[in-house]
């Protein structure tokens, strides 16, 4: 058997290999790009949990389950 009979084999990967590590790198870039940084981490923002949270607030005292002055109070919470 020859000694390196392995060599035509490594050759193949030689170019597969960073080529595929380049593909997925860009497949992140692109990504990282197009959806923000926010995509990575999976957690919303601290200015899109405080209109979350005002839309929840505005909603419950819309159908009647705080009262006005409750409202005003957890508004100006919220606004800090």
């Amino acid at each position: 058997m020859e000694a390196h009979w392995w060599m035509p084999h490594l050759s193949v990967w030689l170019w597969v290999l960073p080529l595929s590590f380049i593909v997925v790198c860009l497949f992140f870039l692109f990504a990282y790009l197009a959806r923000g940084p926010r995509w990575f981490y999976g957690r919303k923002g601290r200015h899109e949990l405080g209109e979350a949270a005002r839309e929840i607030l505005d909603r419950r005292y819309a159908s009647g389950e705080i009262s006005r002055e409750q409202y005003e109070e957890m508004r100006r919470v919220l606004a800090s």
